[in-house]
This record gives C-alpha cells, structure tokens and sequence, in this order.
C-alpha cells in the first residue's frame, strides 16, 4: 500500500512558536507509519526552514509532498505568507486560503467583517502611533465611549500576545504606549465578565456543512488569559460544559456565522464570552491549536471523534480542493 507523504509545518517566526512546536508534535505522534510517511518540516524562529533537521529551502522541503497540515500559530502561518508559497509550490493544504487567514489573524478588519455580519463584539477603539494623539488623549477619548476595565492589545497577535489588562482609567495611557511602542498599533477593548467558552468548527464533518462542536468552557487561574497560561497548561476546559442548551445553540450559531462571515476553510475556533447581557465573540482563529492543554482535542473527544480522525478528515478536504 503507497502511503501519503504528509508534511507538518510547525515553530515559525511568531511568538506563538512553542505552541506551533506542541501542535505539530501532536500531529506528528498521531498519524500511523503504516499509512503516513510523515515529514517534519521545521521553520526556526528566524524564517529558515529545515527538513529532517537540515537547512533547506521550501522547494525542497515541499518536493514530493501530497498534502501539508499547517501547525504555525500566528505569523507567516496565518498571514498568508505560507499559504501562498504552498500555492506556489502546487501543495495541497488543510486550511484557509493566504487572504482569509491574514483577515482572521487581523483583530481590526476581522471586527469590521464580523459585526457587519451581525456578530456581537465588544466595544472597541484603534489608535495607531500615526493618530497625532498622546497616549494621555487616546485614554480620555477610549473612556469617552466605554468604562473600564479594558483590554489592550495588538491587531495582528496570536495566543494573547501582548494583551494588556488596564484596570482602571489611571493606568490605561501607559497600557496603551507600551503596545503602540511594542506593535506600532494599540486595540482598545471593553473587558467584558463572563465565562469563557471556544466552540469548533469543521466543515463537512458527520453529514453536516458546518458542524459545531459542543463548547468548552475554558477555565483560567487568572481573570483574563495571558499567554503563560498556554505554554504553562494552567488552561483547563470542561467539555461538556455547563453552558444551558439555549447558550450552546447561541455559542454555535455565533461561530457558524463567524467562519462564514471571515470566508475561512475547512476548520476554525471561535472563542466567545458568555456574559449576562449576552453573547461576545472575542475572535476567530484560522488553526486551531492541537496540543494536550487545547481545547480543540477535547471538544472532538467529546462527541466520540480524535485528532487523527479530524486530521484525516482535514486532509481530505484539501485534497478535494485541490482537484
């Protein structure tokens, strides 16, 4: 039996590498050697890429491969850098296209789609370092819209990355120079209490277009997520959860309109605040993370599925795509 060649993309140049790294080594530890010859293709935190541990380039790295699973988290994984040099180099890929990605991965246009497509968000100001504003006017026009607290954070991170809580007004023109210096951008946004949940979503899965996963709700140490709590596995989730059954027909409805709005392919996670005044959604990730503290495994263990099973499934829908 000729098995498939599968190509594992993971690491990168983002600040998510140490998850890409953990994602990608799922993926690698699930698929069967009887079924896969499966290569690990490593991108350094410099943007060079390896195969088998040796330098080479993404030609050579990408020869004879049927089809990539992409675990880059953030950066070229979801900008649209890698998605085009896949398309460039003919390679079947489980995921979004190169310009839906880079729209998830972009907390600004992603809000302007997503609430012209009715989705629910928390209120929220830009300021960019070009605005001819002081961080001390930004802070008084933000707390002319919305009270605090507030999340500061920049437009084009992953993994909570660079997310800032401002307590209070007092603290926030600090906050917000502290992004603006770091990314250039600063994303204000009213911090909404609730629970948090992330809902799955996996097109043309069990006879349904898109089908949802049941909610995780995500349980945290802290009361907002900072990015230590990936890398540390202090994130816990409850899958199923206690969410009432009119709030996981909401949770699902909410990430069913957001992968369509954002036009993206194959599979998604939304994460979404359930709060008393309603449902938020915070955002939409384009690759969902794989590794044993995500929510994604436990959202298919769940309902009787797995990674390997929504990773054959994935491959499947990109080599459809490609034909």
């Amino acid at each position: 039996m000729t098995r498939s060649i599968v190509g594992v993309l993971r690491g990168g140049t983002s600040n998510e590498y140490t998850l890409s790294l953990k994602t990608g080594a799922e993926m690698l530890r699930v698929l069967p050697e009887e079924r896969y010859d499966v290569r690990d293709i490593l991108i350094d935190k410099n943007g060079m890429w390896h195969l088998r541990g040796q330098p080479a380039t993404p030609a050579r790295a990408l020869a004879q491969v049927d089809v990539v699973l992409n675990a880059l988290h953030g950066g070229v994984g979801e900008d649209g850098t890698v998605q085009r040099i896949l398309e460039r180099a003919g390679v079947s890929y489980a995921g979004s296209r190169a310009s839906q990605s880079a729209l998830s991965l972009n907390k600004i246009r992603a809000r302007e789609v997503l609430q012209k497509a009715g989705v629910k968000m928390p209120r929220a100001i830009t300021f960019s370092i070009d605005n001819g504003l002081n961080t001390a006017e930004m802070a008084a026009v933000v707390f002319s819209q919305f009270g605090p607290p507030y999340m500061v954070k920049p437009p084009g991170e992953g993994g909570s990355h660079g997310l800032l809580l401002s307590p209070t007004i007092a603290e926030l023109p600090d906050i917000i120079g502290d992004v603006i210096d770091a990314y250039g951008t600063a994303l204000i946004e009213e911090f909404v209490r609730g629970e948090e949940a992330s809902v799955g979503i996996i097109e043309n899965f069990r006879d349904e277009e898109l089908y949802a996963l049941p909610p995780a709700h995500v349980h945290k140490e802290s009361p907002h997520l900072l990015s230590m709590h990936h890398t540390e596995g202090m994130l816990r989730h409850s899958v199923p959860s206690r969410f009432s059954y009119t709030q996981k027909l909401s949770l699902a409805d909410v990430a069913r309109t957001a992968h369509r709005a954002l036009g993206l392919s194959h599979f998604s996670r939304a994460d979404i605040i359930v709060a008393p005044q309603g449902i938020y959604l915070l955002e939409v990730n384009s690759i969902p993370g794989l590794y044993p503290s995500a929510s994604f495994p436990a959202m298919l263990e769940s309902v009787g599925s797995s990674v390997l099973e929504f990773l054959e499934h994935s491959m499947r829908l990109a080599k459809d795509r490609s034909r």
